[in-house]
C-alpha cells in the first residue's frame, strides 16, 4: 500500500465523506457471504472474530486472491491464473482480473470499484457495494449457494408498434406549458386603456 501524508481541504472532506458511507455491518455481512461461498474463513491478522473495522476488511481482500477465488466459484474459469505473489503489481493484477470477471458475469461498470479503492483503502464502501451487486447477480444466475443482497431484476423489455409510438407524438409535455383554462374574458379590447381604481370606487 502506498503511504500518503494527511489530507487537507477538499481532499480531506472527500475522504471523510467516503469513510462515512462505509457501513461496517454491511461489510461484515459481505465477508460472511464470501466465507460461506468459499467454505473457509478469511485470513484477518490479529482477529479471531471477523472484521472489526475498515482496515480489517481491506486487509482480508487487498491481495485479490480471495476475490478471484470468489468469482471463479460463481463463474468457473473467469480468472485463468490467480497470482499468489506478494508483489504489489501482481496483487493489483488480481483485482483487475476479478473486476473483469464481474463484468463477464453480468455486472455493469457502475457496479464495480476501482483497483485503488481497495488497494489504497480509498473508497471501501464501493467494494462492499460491488460484493452486494455480485450476490444479487448470483441469485439471478441461479446460484444455489449462500445469498447476499437483493436478486437483480430480470429485464422487462416492452415492444410497441409503430402506430403506438406515433400516438406519443400527439402528447404535449408539461414542460411546454399548457393553455388549458386560459381566457381573455373580462379583458378590454386591444388598444383601449385600462382603468385601475381603488376598491372603494369599485364598490360605489
Amino acid at each position: 500500500m502506498a503511504f500518503h501524508g494527511p489530507s487537507y481541504g477538499l481532499s480531506r472532506e472527500c475522504q471523510m465523506k467516503a469513510q462515512a458511507k462505509f457501513s461496517l455491518e454491511r461489510a461484515k455481512e459481505a465477508v460472511v457471504w464470501v466465507e460461506a461461498v468459499l467454505d473457509r474463513k478469511l485470513d484477518i491478522p490479529n482477529s479471531d472474530n471477523g472484521i472489526r473495522d475498515q482496515l480489517d476488511f481491506a486487509t482480508a481482500l487487498r491481495d485479490g486472491v480471495v476475490l478471484c477465488e470468489l468469482i471463479n466459484r460463481l463463474c468457473p474459469n473467469a480468472v485463468k491464473k490467480i497470482n499468489t505473489s506478494a508483489a504489489p503489481f501482481k496483487q493489483r493484477e488480481n483485482l483487475e482480473m476479478f473486476l473483469k470477471g464481474c463484468e463477464t458475469y453480468g455486472l455493469k461498470s457502475q457496479d464495480l470499484f476501482q483497483v485503488n479503492d481497495l488497494y489504497e483503502h480509498k473508497n471501501l464502501y464501493m467494494v462492499v457495494d460491488c460484493l452486494f451487486g455480485l450476490g444479487g447477480m448470483a441469485q439471478k444466475k441461479g446460484f444455489d449457494g449462500p445469498r447476499l443482497g437483493v436478486k437483480v431484476a430480470d429485464e422487462n423489455k416492452r415492444n410497441f408498434t409503430a402506430e403506438k409510438l406515433a400516438e406519443s407524438n400527439k402528447i404535449i409535455g408539461l414542460q411546454y406549458g399548457s393553455n388549458r383554462g386560459a381566457s381573455q374574458a373580462g379583458m378590454p379590447a386591444f388598444g383601449n386603456s385600462r382603468k385601475i381604481l381603488p376598491d372603494e370606487f369599485m364598490r360605489r
